[in-house]
């Protein structure tokens, strides 16, 4: 992505971070949970490899492309999802807001900022901000003192992981 260094670091961690843990809640006992963990371990680990500043590494010309690729894969799985569950449309949005940094990034292979359609980039970052205050908000009735169950059934981590994956895309479109 754009911009200092510093700040990417921490992003990639915190996306690295939240895919691990995505990871860990595929291990879930619920059918529909280990679905949307896997959906959302791609997508953290995805904008992990997309946060790497661009001064430390540049990836091959073809590796934007085939972000564009899995994630339009993931956005197809997501809409047909979608029809029976409506929390998919979230990743339908986080799919398709994926191949498009994709798209701008592989159109803009210096990454000097100012790419992307700005009417885009508004949109999703007005989704994505709304998503964040959402989520956080509903973030906080979560602690009911429960914890029965393990790592993948926890819904106050799941919910704290998808807001910082949300902080995280916010963060990734400024600095588009």
């Amino acid at each position: 992505m754009h911009g200092p260094a510093s700040p990417g670091w921490l992003l990639v961690a915190l996306c690295a971070a939240t895919g691990a843990y995505c990871l860990l809640r595929m291990r879930s006992s619920v059918e529909e949970q280990r679905r949307a963990a896997g959906g959302e371990a791609l997508m953290g680990f995805g904008m992990a490899a997309m946060a790497v500043p661009a001064a430390v590494f540049t990836p091959p010309t073809w590796a934007w492309p085939l972000c564009a690729v899995v994630f339009g894969g993931a956005a197809v799985r997501a809409l047909w999802a979608a029809r029976t569950s409506t929390p998919h449309l979230h990743h339908l949005v986080g799919a398709a807001a994926m191949v498009y940094m994709a798209v701008v990034m592989a159109a803009s292979p210096g990454h000097h900022g100012g790419s992307g359609v700005p009417v885009v980039t508004g949109v999703l970052l007005l989704y994505f901000t709304g998503y964040v205050l959402l989520s956080g908000a509903r973030l906080i009735p979560v602690t009911d003192g429960g914890g029965t169950g393990g790592w993948g059934d926890r819904p106050e981590l799941s919910r704290a992981c998808r807001l910082s994956m949300g902080i995280a895309m916010v963060a990734m479109l400024l600095t588009l």
